[in-house]
């Protein structure tokens, strides 16, 4: 079990002097490795991706035919970027995840047209992700404002480069409910952050046209009381939605960070369907739901989650680890349970603590389906 750790220090030093109606916490939560505990993955030495892997620069094959496995007899290799650092268990892992997808003829998946104003599949999101009262939580809150908008344009810029067919929009991804260590005047484990706060958020992102993401980790509290209570700001045009099934503990009744918590296909078609009722209550165009997932368990029924065109569902792979790892989450619980659309999270420091430098953009368009929502934290 992963054990509570004061990744909210700084937070926690300034929450008294913003917080109205919430308790002030003891200590916050820090997210599980992937590998971690209740996290599952896959060996990468086994038959069924058994493929030559060529390192070079050279595009991955664009056909089946090019990744049919040793039965097919046909030529099975598939080019995979060099970058100094990967081992050859990485391109193995990212052979078997472009592999599996493409053989997927779930891929892309069958659903309504996007509607007039949709973000996807025209444009792919590239978003920081954090809280501006924490250093420890994302590159969001970890440098000055100026700086990190700065850092974000130039994310954005290396991502158009290496796929200039898919025009880039920039977001930030705002933690709006932090789930928390101690349980708070209300016994739910989590701090709502204040509307000043977001609306500081929203400022920052309006310089740059960028979209704001409310992320919402609800601790033992639910979707159903925690969504509501952002409509003021879900009601604008930039505005879209995260659910983080992480810290999602009422389930279990465990508190965050002792277990990874769940959240069903009736949690996500509520925010879903609030969202499509926003959409069509205030005449605005579609909305984006972003699901963090990196177990199974995480999100339960994906076969039941309803698509809507008023909101765009994206999986989102949110573990942090080797690139292995990452590749293999990225094929077992995203593109092995297709929804809709896909994300992929990248950890400046996390990702990198063994010496492995942060996936790049070459890498991860590899991928399929390729990825249009890209995190960093």
């Amino acid at each position: 079990m992963s054990s509570v750790v004061p990744c909210l220090a700084a937070l926690l030093l300034v929450i008294p002097a913003c917080a109205s109606k919430d308790a002030k916490p003891s200590s916050g939560v820090e997210q599980i490795p992937l590998g971690g505990p209740s996290s599952v993955t896959l060996a990468v030495d086994s038959p069924a991706i058994s493929s030559t892997v060529a390192v070079g620069g050279a595009t991955a094959s664009g056909t089946p035919s090019g990744i049919t496995d040793a039965a097919g007899g046909i030529d099975r290799t598939i080019t995979v970027p060099s970058v100094s650092g990967r081992t050859r268990k990485d391109s193995i892992a990212l052979v078997s995840a472009i592999r599996s997808g493409m053989k997927d003829t779930r891929w892309p998946v069958k659903g309504p047209a996007p509607l007039p104003g949709s973000i996807l599949p025209a444009k792919r999101i590239i978003a920081y992700y954090g809280n501006p009262l924490s250093k420890r939580m994302g590159i969001l809150g970890e440098l000055p404002p100026d700086e990190m908008l700065a850092r974000l344009d130039k994310e954005t810029a290396q991502w158009q480069r290496a796929d200039p067919s898919t025009p880039v929009q920039p977001a930030l991804h705002l933690i709006a409910v932090v789930a928390q260590g101690a349980p708070g005047r209300d016994g739910k484990y989590r701090l709502r952050m204040t509307d000043s706060l977001i609306e500081t958020v929203s400022q920052w992102a309006a310089k740059k046209n960028a979209l704001l993401f409310l992320d919402i980790q609800v601790g033992l509290s639910t979707v159903q009381e925690e969504i509501p209570r952002l409509a003021t700001f879900l009601k604008r045009p930039n505005v879209h939605l995260g659910l983080d099934p992480e810290f999602a503990m009422m389930k279990s009744g465990r508190k965050p960070g002792e277990k990874i918590g769940t959240m069903s296909a009736a949690d996500i078609n509520f925010a879903s369907g609030y969202l499509a009722d926003l959409v069509r209550q205030n005449d605005l165009p579609p909305k984006v739901l972003v699901i963090h997932r990196f177990t199974r368990g995480m999100v339960t029924e994906s076969p039941q989650i309803r698509k809507d065109p008023r909101v765009q569902i994206v999986i989102h792979m949110d573990g942090w680890g080797q690139p292995w790892l990452k590749y293999d989450s990225y094929r077992d619980y995203v593109t092995a349970e297709p929804v809709q659309f896909t994300g992929f999270k990248l950890f400046y420091k996390n990702d990198t603590k063994k010496g492995d430098p942060v996936l790049t953009a070459s890498e991860l368009l590899r991928l399929h389906p390729k990825p249009l929502y890209i995190q960093y934290q």
